[in-house]
């Protein structure tokens, strides 16, 4: 089942990326999509059965909004920092308990707090995350685990665990 549901996604991929349903780009596009599913079926994740559950891409769409939201924030406080003559930073890398368990479910926040501008994911590590931050605001762990990664975290669990 992993390898039909690689193959699909890879093809779908291929069709969005180049947005031509011409004859010639179909059959390139199957035939990339299988190259890519021989290549990597094996790696790719287990328990494909969460693809069709519909309620996950309700919250998808959800998280996207929010996904786009946290950006533009973080765009914003970002460009203040560095357009503030007194440029107010307090950089540091803050150590964040991780509530997900799968390894893909941390591999997507991990991304999604990395493409936050002010923030970049360094490593997991068992049940925690590091993550460089480009304000420290509180010493406090619930407080900052919260403002990191908890927007995300809560949303990312509905989605693929």
């Amino acid at each position: 089942m992993r390898y039909v549901a690689l193959f699909i996604i890879a093809f779908l991929f291929w069709l969005l990326i180049t947005f031509n349903l011409a004859i010639e780009n179909i059959i390139v596009g199957i035939v990339a999509a299988g190259i890519t599913t021989v290549l990597f079926g094996k790696y790719f994740i287990t328990g494909v059965n969460k693809f069709i559950q519909p309620h996950r891409y309700f919250w998808l769409i959800i998280y996207i909004f929010i996904f786009i939201w946290e950006c533009i924030k973080a765009n914003f406080d970002v460009a203040y920092r560095v357009l503030h003559p007194a440029m107010p930073i307090k950089p540091g890398i803050v150590k964040v308990k991780l509530n997900i368990k799968g390894d893909f479910a941390r591999m997507m926040l991990a991304n999604s707090i990395t493409m936050t501008p002010g923030t970049i994911s360094v490593d997991i590590i068992d049940d925690y995350i590091f993550i460089h931050w480009i304000y420290i605001s509180t010493d406090n762990p619930e407080e900052y685990s919260e403002k990191v990664s908890g927007r995300f975290e809560k949303y990312i669990k509905k989605i693929f665990e």
